[in-house]
């Protein structure tokens, strides 16, 4: 199983220079773990910078993945996931999913760098 943050989607969707990178993981939809954060980031950023009718189709396409809504057990483990690496609030959501699910997380985000679990591109 694998999570793929926010920023390895919007890399592929936007076609980023590491979008080849990313497909190899967003290929299987089926092994994705996707916390319900990543589509409102996703969703967002794609809206705003390109248009409504490309985020919904990316949304979408996020659908396909096992999405994982916020719990309460999820948000204890973000909450100390964030104090322990100093994270922001999504970024630990994103972590908290992955190690709940015994999930490899796979980002551009330096945020996780040295953190155990996570494999930065």
């Amino acid at each position: 199983m694998v999570v793929v943050d926010s920023s390895g989607w919007i890399e592929f969707f936007t076609d980023g220079p590491k979008a080849g990178v990313f497909a190899r993981y967003l290929k299987e939809p089926e092994k994705i773990v996707t916390p319900a954060i990543v589509i409102y980031e996703v969703y967002k950023k794609i809206k705003r910078e390109r248009g409504e009718s490309l985020a919904q189709l990316c949304a979408a396409q996020i659908e396909k993945t096992e999405v994982v809504p916020l719990s309460r057990d999820l948000a204890i483990l973000a909450a100390d996931l964030s104090l322990e690496y100093s994270l922001p609030m999504a970024d630990s959501f994103v972590l908290a999913t992955a190690r709940m699910r015994g999930a490899q997380l796979v980002t551009r985000d330096a945020d996780f760098r040295n953190i155990p679990g996570a494999h930065v591109l």
